[in-house]
């Protein structure tokens, strides 16, 4: 091979390897992005959990007798 057609090679190969370094940071990116998403999923579940823990507490300590609601007068 031609020492010009070597050279051209090589700096394709170059711009190639370039790209997928771009690409390959891209991705990691991506993935830590979504590992992100993955928490919040698993915190809105926990959250969905704890609410209906509150208002199970909340019923429970209602008894048997229902909420005493004032009325404002006006």
């Amino acid at each position: 091979m031609p020492r010009v057609e070597r050279e051209v090679a090589d700096r394709q190969l170059e711009a190639l390897l370039q790209r997928l370094d771009g690409i390959h940071e891209e991705l990691r990116r991506l993935n830590a992005r979504l590992d992100a998403d993955d928490g919040f999923a698993r915190v809105t579940r926990e959250l969905a959990t704890l609410n209906e823990s509150l208002q199970t507490i909340a019923y429970a300590a209602l008894g048997t007798h229902g909420p005493q609601v004032r009325r404002r007068g006006g």
